[in-house]
């Protein structure tokens, strides 16, 4: 069974009499749609509706104290906690960084390792990305079973983008970041931190840029960071790529006006070939193109 430890992946606890409705307030995800054995992936947004952070959520079991575990990027972990605590107020919560003491492990292909080792749930944005884990870091060692760039290229491959890799936090909108269709957004939950916003690209269908998955020509993958382009137009900016897949953050529309054109597309000057994963609902350039895990035909 592959799995791993996301050593780049920190853990941010937020515990306490209100600490349900706390977050409830202030996240993208419903609270009441997490459970000690259900998993959320949420984020946290600026009041213009732009990603500050993103983050799976757990709630830990009573038995073990309670309240919910947010795993998020590692390197971003101590100014959650802290954004975290400007809207605490009077609430009765408790706020901690436990990126030390706590890890993050992955696995894919088989069935999930059983509660004794963490609080553990399938991967709540898509059921192919496997199960997911926080632990303890001292025994995260015995989930290195492969190492941390298999799992990169089977988020990849799968076309699942992550905050931080594939889109700067501050810079993006949730729709832009795939969250819509990767169950991060509940419309139809009470107010949080930037729902108007959220709400009414979902409403008007205004989300014009997106994180689409590519496949390029000759096996490599451009750089993060680096233009997508089509004759002489600007399409957006590449995120990671691994094994000649990777993920690009690009205006949809000029992207099906380069199709059309006859235009290719190209990532680092690299062509590329979008590829629209099965789980995408929203129109896509080139919708002839082949879907992701499929051949040909």
């Amino acid at each position: 069974m592959p799995s791993v430890h996301l050593a780049d992946r920190g853990v941010v606890r937020v515990s306490g009499a209100d600490a349900k409705s706390f977050l409830d307030g202030l996240v993208t995800c419903d609270l009441d749609r997490v459970s000690a054995h259900t998993a959320r992936l949420g984020a946290l947004l600026s009041p213009q509706g732009k990603i500050l952070f993103d983050f799976i959520v757990f709630q830990a079991p009573e038995e073990i104290g309670g309240g919910y575990y947010l795993d998020t990027f590692k390197v971003f972990a101590p100014d959650l906690a802290k954004r975290l605590g400007f809207y605490r107020l009077r609430s009765k919560v408790t706020i901690d960084d436990l990126s030390e003491a706590m890890a993050v492990v992955a696995g894919w292909s088989e069935p999930k390792p059983d509660d004794e080792v963490g609080l553990v749930a399938e991967d709540p944005r898509l059921p192919d990305l496997g199960w997911r884990a926080i632990v303890a870091a001292e025994d995260a060692a015995e989930f290195a079973t492969a190492p941390a760039e298999a799992y990169q290229a089977h988020r990849i491959a799968l076309g699942v983008p992550e905050g931080g890799r594939d889109f700067l936090f501050g810079d993006a909108f949730p729709h832009e970041a795939l969250m819509d269709q990767l169950h991060g957004v509940d419309f139809d939950k009470g107010c949080y931190v930037g729902q108007e916003v959220v709400s009414r690209m979902q409403h008007r269908g205004t989300a014009r840029t997106r994180i689409v998955p590519a496949v390029y020509e000759g096996g490599l993958a451009a750089d993060v960071g680096v233009e997508v382009t089509a004759g002489d137009k600007t399409l957006g900016k590449t995120g990671t790529g691994i094994d000649g897949r990777g993920l690009l953050m690009i205006r949809l529309d000029r992207a099906a006006d380069a199709l059309a054109a006859g235009q290719t597309i190209l990532a680092g000057g690299i062509p590329v070939r979008l590829a629209k994963p099965r789980w995408v609902n929203f129109p896509y350039p080139g919708e002839g193109v082949t879907p992701l895990g499929a051949e040909p035909g």
